[in-house]
């Protein structure tokens, strides 16, 4: 598809998405404006979506009333009844031109009603299949928005939705404990002598923790590194805009570690003068070995989404499309 516009997108419902957007994530919003025209209003009805679901669960107290009402608005949206939602409304037409699988959205809003059951996660692969659920899904829905992925181009985009969780999480161990959850490793935190508990309600930093963070860092950039193979088979005027997400997500860990890992008394975040270098350098392809893991096996934890991908991808855009 060519075209600028998103068939059967009424512009309002559009721009309200576009809304969404720009206040709910300025990281995401500032790399997407690298995209082109046609896919960045692709994504922004896919992103308002995940944005509105999340903070049903994120910013209010949910329950399972709140999980089976996202259910049920995906399930209109891919029933193509009608919608009142113009988050929905602009959703459910890029879910019919793009082909987006259902198997996403319906794994994010199992996500999120791990958040409701308050699950535990134990190990590192426990934090991988929460992550991949609220955050993996969207890098799979987003890159149904680009191209015809191949299963392998999903196991990168699986990789880097898992790698920005796992430095969200890194971010906001204060913030998280002191609303009562904790999604650091609990395995990892009793290594150090630290009881998962007493992060709940008043964390305090100590170095043992922030040894903990620095470890769940480590992992994040391990599977930034192997998602560069990704960006790479995405159409080529899309990856700029993946290659900037990338780098200013990456970047937090940066800044997390230059705090001596304490993500408890204060909040990290990458300036704008950061912001716009980390966009400039995503313009030229980036040269590394990572690009030689294309092949490599996914996380065991998103091997059932990777295997939505066809065999043979295809472009959603032309080559030749305009400038943003």
């Amino acid at each position: 598809m060519n075209s600028t516009r998103v068939p059967g997108v009424n512009p309002a419902d559009l721009a309200v998405c576009r809304d969404l957007l720009r206040r709910g994530s300025r990281t995401f919003f500032a790399a997407s404006l690298l995209l082109p025209r046609a896919v960045r209003r692709r994504v922004a009805p896919v992103y308002a979506f995940c944005r509105t679901a999340d903070d049903l669960v994120d910013l209010n107290v949910p329950d399972h009333k709140t999980i089976t009402r996202l259910e049920q608005r995906v399930d209109r949206i891919y029933r193509g009844e009608s919608l009142d939602e113009p988050v929905d409304r602009a959703l459910a037409a890029v879910v019919a031109q793009c082909g987006i699988p259902r198997k996403a959205l319906d794994t994010l809003i199992e996500g999120f009603s791990w958040e409701v059951d308050g699950r535990p996660y134990e190990s590192l692969a426990d934090v991988h299949a929460y992550s991949m659920r609220v955050a993996a899904t969207v890098g799979v829905a987003v890159t149904y928005t680009m191209t015809r992925p191949s299963a392998h181009t999903l196991a990168r985009a699986c990789d880097l939705g898992v790698a920005m969780q796992l430095t969200n999480i890194a971010r906001d161990v204060g913030e998280d404990g002191r609303r009562g959850r904790v999604y650091l490793p609990q395995a990892w935190l009793r290594d150090e002598g630290l009881d998962p508990d007493t992060l709940r309600g008043q964390p305090r930093f100590t170095p043992a923790l922030g040894r903990v963070v620095q470890r769940l860092l480590e992992a994040a950039d391990r599977l930034y590194e192997r998602s560069h193979a990704g960006i790479a088979s995405l159409p080529a005027r899309c990856r700029p805009a993946i290659r900037a997400a990338s780098a200013i997500y990456r970047d937090i860990g940066r800044v997390i570690a230059a705090s001596d890992y304490d993500s408890v008394t204060r909040r990290a975040y990458t300036t704008g003068r950061r912001k716009l270098a980390l966009a400039a350098g995503a313009l030229a392809p980036r040269r590394s070995s990572a690009l030689t893991t294309f092949h490599a096996p996914p996380l065991a934890e998103a091997t059932f989404l990777v295997h939505l991908g066809d065999s043979t991808p295809e472009p959603l855009i032309s080559q030749n499309t305009s400038p943003v």
